[in-house]
């Protein structure tokens, strides 16, 4: 189910022409053409669905559609809404990115937009997907003072387009 959960999260997040659908202006795609194309059942969907820790995907009222929460490399309108972030966020990455973050700022690179995390641990987590972790703390408060907009996924991630490096301090 493990290797299910990632192809569909390629296919709603980056590629649903990969399996010939198309995402409506809300990201969503059709269950059916789903199920066929990852040969799975309701049940198996919908343990996906259930069970994934980071809550990535969502239903229509319905069921009859699904779509990825966020993390989008494609450009969809999944509904987010526009909040006032907490004084602080954070934001894990692998090492090896530090130099270019601290020359350029955390850029959103192919992605729609920069996902930040409400504690270490979850911003440790996402780093060491990509190597050795490394966390920054953003002042998001300062940032939102200054103008930036920020959002809310679904599944609470926070989200804005860019950080600029004069935002950021090392938490690690």
């Amino acid at each position: 189910m493990e290797r299910k959960s990632r192809r569909l999260s390629y296919i709603l997040r980056h590629h649903p022409e990969s399996i010939g659908i198309k995402l409506d202006e809300h990201a969503y795609g059709d269950v059916q053409k789903i199920l066929e194309a990852l040969n799975i059942t309701i049940e198996d969907l919908d343990m996906i669905v259930r069970e994934d820790e980071k809550q990535r995907y969502s239903y229509n009222g319905d069921h009859t559609r699904i779509r990825a929460n966020q993390g989008h490399s494609i450009p969809v309108n999944v509904d987010l809404k526009e909040v006032q972030p907490p004084d602080i966020l954070y934001h894990g990455t692998a090492t090896r990115f530090v130099p270019s973050i601290l020359e350029e700022g955390i850029l959103s690179q192919t992605r729609i937009y920069v996902h930040l995390s409400q504690d270490i641990e979850t911003a440790t987590k996402v780093g060491s997907r990509h190597g050795k972790p490394y966390v920054f703390t953003i002042d998001t408060k300062q940032m939102y003072e200054d103008g930036y907009k920020f959002y809310l996924s679904e599944n609470n991630i926070y989200l804005t387009k860019i950080i600029p490096t004069k935002y950021l301090k090392a938490s690690t």
